[in-house]
């Protein structure tokens, strides 16, 4: 089943960039796009929507008006960053600032799947296929499974994301992917390389090896992850 969402911006290039974006992700369904609040609030409280994607600066009412009047999850989409406080007051899921980059809407599509699984009974701690990231890679948006990668390399301005069967090349920092990965799964060894702990085959000297890769451990990293992986 599609989750349902609606887009409400009173400026159509905003809305624009956000249809493209979901094109990437087809389990979404754009089911209404408002140009005013209370359009948007007809439509909600009477069909069925999972997510708003909401502008805070909008004609005749406030996008912090409607919130206050739904029952829906609400990402906000706004120009402005000094509203963020009052809105985790009212219990967003997440709070985008445009211009909104890409990266930063993947990170609200986890969000938002993760909250709809828990909700739907789907334990993520269990559910193998709930962790996964999205690169973009020969012109689409690929999902990769957290439990499918071996290690990310930094190259500059690009990454490499290795799995047993295949790598992905991305135009991506190394530390902007660290932030999407999960601590007790992850660890950076090097200034290029992050690895899957649960991967490691052996250590010797300043050399990790995952499968038939040796891999080196930077100079300023070794004592920590000598720490964290003997104590996981």
């Amino acid at each position: 089943m599609k989750i349902k969402c609606v887009l409400v911006d009173d400026e159509p290039l905003a809305v624009k960039v956000l249809q493209n974006y979901f094109v990437n992700f087809p389990e979404f369904e754009i089911v209404g796009v408002f140009y005013n609040s209370l359009e948007a609030l007809d439509y909600i409280k009477n069909n069925p929507v999972d997510v708003a994607f909401l502008d805070i600066n909008m004609p005749v009412m406030s996008g912090f008006d409607l919130i206050k009047l739904i029952d829906t999850r609400v990402i906000i989409t706004t120009a402005f960053r000094e509203f963020a406080a009052e809105s985790y007051d009212l219990d967003v899921v997440d709070y985008l600032v445009k211009p909104i980059p890409l990266s930063r809407f993947i990170k609200s599509i986890g969000k938002i799947t993760a909250e709809l699984d828990v909700k739907n009974g789907i334990k993520q701690e269990t559910s193998k296929t709930d962790h996964h990231i999205f690169i973009k890679s020969d012109k689409k948006m690929i999902k990769i499974l957290m439990e499918e990668i071996l290690f990310i390399e930094g190259m500059k301005e690009y990454i490499k994301v290795v799995t047993a069967d295949k790598s992905y090349i991305t135009l991506k920092s190394l530390a902007s992917l660290s932030e999407e990965l999960p601590i007790d799964k992850f660890i950076r060894i090097h200034k290029s390389f992050i690895i899957a702990i649960d991967k490691i085959k052996s250590i010797e000297g300043n050399r990790i090896q995952i499968l038939t890769h040796k891999l080196p451990i930077g100079r300023n990293y070794g004592k920590d992850v000598k720490n964290k992986i003997l104590n996981t």
